[in-house]
């Protein structure tokens, strides 16, 4: 799978956040706006916390608001928060590294096939994406 369930979701809530900036947004909003299950919605939001995304305001009026513009954040950050480094094969036969792996023509080509992405994915941002 490319893109998981949970950077997907986390692209939605940071959608619904840049289209809404200035504003804080509650989590209960952001559930009935986006569709994203409670639970899952408040562990992204910890996580897009700790990594300096967004912004969490306590109180009577709190709730989440993006901690940078919607510009400088960018897809490939948000898929290696929730995925991990993005890669396109690892050349793995089971828990042993493929023998063949220094030699493939198949591997080289698709570490060109990853730089790509990657680069594709760097150039895609939020605000950009949202819009």
């Amino acid at each position: 799978m490319f893109l998981a369930r949970s950077s997907d979701y986390a692209v939605r809530a940071l959608c619904f956040l840049s289209n809404n900036k200035g504003r804080t947004v509650s989590a209960k909003e952001l559930v009935k706006e986006t569709g994203i299950p409670y639970p899952f919605l408040r562990k992204l939001l910890q996580v897009l916390g700790k990594k300096k995304i967004l912004v969490s305001r306590k109180g009577l009026n709190g709730g989440f608001e993006l901690n940078r513009k919607a510009s400088s954040i960018y897809l490939r950050e948000i898929i290696e928060i929730f995925q991990g480094p993005f890669k396109v094969t690892e050349c793995n036969l089971g828990k042993r590294v493929c023998p063949n792996r220094g030699y493939c023509k198949l591997k080289h080509k698709m570490d060109e096939v990853e730089e790509q992405v990657l680069k594709t994915l760097e150039g895609i941002s939020i605000a950009g994406l949202c819009s």
